[in-house]
C-alpha cells in the first residue's frame, strides 16, 4: 500500500495540467462593409471656389445610344459643355460641335436641331435643360457666391481683323478671368466650308483654352486667320 500511494499521487499530478487547460475561444474578425453608392437618377453638381459650378447630367437613353453632358457654369453663364456619352455615329460626331457652339451662343437649351442628328439633338437639349435647372437651384441655394464675382472678372476682347483671299476674318473673345468662355465670329468668309469649320474651331478653342488648335481640313485659310485673330485677342486680354 505504501508503494501505491506515490503512484496515485503522481497520476493525479499528471492530470492536473489537463484539467486546468481550457481551449481558447477562436477569434474572428468582422469586417464592416460599406455599401456601394447607388446610382442616382438626379444630376450631380460640384461647386468651385470662384463661383464655378460643374453639373453632370443624368444619362438620356435613345435608340441611337446614350447621351450625357457635363456643363460648366460661371454663375448663370454656360462656359463649357462636354459630352460624357454620345452615340457612336458619324452624324452625331459632326453634330456635337455645332450643338456646343450654339449652346454657348444662346446660353440656353433653346437651340436648333442639327439636320441628320435629330434624336441626338433632342436628347442633348433635354440633358442640357436639366443641367441649367440644376444650376439654377444651386444658385438659389447660395445666391451670394456666384454671379457677382464672375461678372466682375468677365471681359470681351475683339481680335484683329484679317483680310484673306476668301474674305475677312475677325473673332470676339469673352474671358472670365483668364478662361476663354465664348468665341464669336465678327467677320468670316461667306463660304460653305467656313460655315462648317467655325463651330469646330470654337469648340476646340474652348477645349484647349488657347490658339494652339488644329486647322480644319478644307478651310485652311480661314483656320489660320481665325487662330491669328484669336491669339491677338488673348494677347490683348493682358
Amino acid at each position: 500500500m505504501k508503494r501505491a500511494i506515490p503512484v496515485v499521487v503522481l497520476s493525479i499530478a499528471g492530470l492536473v495540467p489537463v484539467w486546468l487547460y481550457q481551449p481558447s475561444a477562436q477569434s474572428s474578425t468582422v469586417q464592416a462593409t460599406t455599401p456601394a453608392p447607388s446610382t442616382s437618377s438626379s444630376s450631380s453638381s460640384s461647386s468651385g471656389s470662384s463661383g464655378t459650378n460643374v453639373v453632370t447630367t443624368t444619362t438620356v437613353d435613345t435608340e441611337k445610344g446614350p447621351v450625357q453632358l457635363q456643363v460648366t457654369f460661371s454663375g448663370t453663364k454656360i462656359t463649357a459643355v462636354k459630352m460624357l456619352q454620345q452615340p457612336n455615329h458619324p452624324q452625331t460626331t459632326a453634330a456635337v460641335p455645332k450643338l456646343v457652339a450654339e449652346t454657348l451662343e444662346a446660353q440656353s437649351a433653346d437651340i436648333d436641331t442639327v439636320s441628320g442628328a435629330t434624336i441626338t439633338s433632342d436628347a442633348y437639349k433635354e440633358s442640357l435643360q436639366a443641367a441649367i435647372d440644376d444650376n439654377a437651384k444651386a444658385a438659389a441655394a447660395s445666391p451670394s457666391a456666384s454671379a457677382s464675382a464672375s461678372e466682375a472678372s468677365s471681359r470681351t476682347v475683339d481680335g484683329s481683323a484679317l483680310s484673306t483671299e476668301k474674305g475677312p476674318v475677325q473673332v470676339q473673345v469673352t474671358f472670365s478671368g483668364t478662361k476663354i468662355t465664348a468665341v464669336k465670329m465678327l467677320q468670316q468668309p461667306n463660304h460653305p466650308q467656313t460655315t462648317a469649320a467655325v463651330p469646330k474651331l470654337v469648340a476646340e478653342t474652348l477645349e484647349a483654352q488657347s490658339a494652339d488648335i488644329d486647322t480644319v481640313s478644307g478651310a485652311t485659310i480661314t483656320s489660320e486667320a481665325y487662330k491669328e485673330s484669336l491669339q491677338a485677342a488673348i494677347d490683348a486680354r493682358g
